[in-house]
């Protein structure tokens, strides 16, 4: 994996914002929660560092597609919690389209056929 760090890490980075709004669209979650959610649904691929993670939740809030709250615990530290918006869903639904139609334009210069099924 050594020899494609820079690659992966741009693909890892340019679809970070479509898998946290999917986490978050499931159900209200904090941010270790996601990552780890990540990581495991990932196969370990993804493993998201506090460094990469908080600053993508906090543009997110910050252009309204997600909201955030405190809950305070029974014991413990609070945990700020993220739940996606009406504006959120909107950008999700465009993001999933978007990455799908990559992913088919993609595949099909890989596969070595043009998109009229030309070889």
């Amino acid at each position: 994996m050594a020899q494609n760090e820079p690659f992966d890490r741009e693909i890892k980075r340019g679809t970070l914002e479509l898998l946290l709004l999917r986490l978050v669209r499931e159900r209200r979650s904090y941010g270790y929660e996601l990552s780890s959610d990540l990581s495991e649904r990932s196969g370990g691929w993804i493993d998201l560092k506090e460094g990469t993670l908080y600053p993508v939740l906090y543009r997110l809030e910050d252009q309204g597609l997600i909201a955030a709250e405190w809950d305070p615990p029974a014991r413990g530290v609070p945990r700020k919690y993220y739940r996606i918006t009406a504006k959120g869903r909107k950008r999700l639904d465009e993001l999933t389209e978007s990455w799908k139609t990559w992913v088919r334009v993609v595949n099909t210069v890989l596969d070595g056929t043009a998109e009229g099924g030309e070889q």
